[in-house]
């Protein structure tokens, strides 16, 4: 069953793409040719920003990747009111909608921190990817920011070294636990001084699987409050992360 949150794949296509196709593997071949090419215009809109990247910078870069093929594109799930609730093929539960912008913000107050982004961009990283903002293409927007947050902090991390499962299970362990520090630990050994010389386009473009686990063969699965068992299980992530919120987004002691 794929992921349709809007309730119209049948006549709208996958997440209401322009061409209202409903094959996944063309779908995100789109995805990936939008992304290419506007990958530069993304990059260049984050490195005009003067002062903090805040989280309209994060939404609008998703816009300029993905608006010609999504017309939601920028918009979260908390504006769109879909998918409040979003949990991925049963491995992680994601944050609820109302909390989005919290989530994204705590990521971006360490990442525009230059000395925090140096010692903690899996942390980072790990942020952007609780949010889960978007309905589709969280893993390319929240690449690019961290990539700018990155070079703000004169550090490069040498992606097409890593390996992708060590990578991805590295990253579930961080939305699980982030305060046990996987994905900074993961990473240490991929982080370098960058450089003039360094080709960022050419890097994020050779990247695989860059939604990592937005991946096509773990499905979304959208839930609502009244869906217990759900429920049940989003709360358990939470506490697992130390954050003891009840759905209303208030902190229980």
């Amino acid at each position: 069953m794929p992921f349709d949150p809007f309730g119209d794949f049948s006549t709208a296509g996958y997440l209401r793409n322009i061409e209202a196709e409903q094959d996944i593997d063309l779908v995100k071949a789109q995805e990936k040719v939008f992304f290419e090419a506007h990958l530069e215009e993304a990059l260049a809109f984050l490195r005009a920003i003067r002062g903090p990247v805040a989280y309209a910078h994060f939404r609008e870069v998703h816009a300029i990747l993905f608006r010609e093929f999504y017309p939601w594109a920028g918009q979260d799930r908390q504006q769109l009111a879909v998918a409040t609730q979003v949990s991925k093929g049963g491995v992680v539960d994601f944050e609820q909608a109302a909390l989005i912008g919290q989530a994204v913000q705590w990521g971006l107050t360490m990442g525009n921190d230059v000395e925090r982004m140096r010692q903690r961009p899996g942390a980072v990283m790990g942020a952007f990817a609780w949010a889960h903002p978007f309905l589709d293409g969280n893993g390319r927007a929240m690449m690019l920011v961290h990539t700018e947050l990155c070079r703000r902090a004169e550090i490069l991390i040498d992606w097409p070294s890593t390996n992708k499962a060590a990578y991805l299970g590295a990253l579930t362990a961080e939305l699980k636990h982030p305060d046990a520090k996987h994905l900074d630990s993961y990473l240490a050994p991929f982080v370098r001084k960058s450089g003039r010389a360094d080709d960022l386009v050419t890097q994020l473009r050779e990247l695989p699987g860059l939604d990592g686990l937005t991946a096509a063969s773990a499905d979304d699965i959208t839930y609502d409050a009244s869906d217990e068992k759900a429920m049940a299980s989003y709360l358990e992530t939470k506490r697992s992360r130390g954050e003891e919120r009840d759905t209303t987004g208030e902190t229980r002691a």
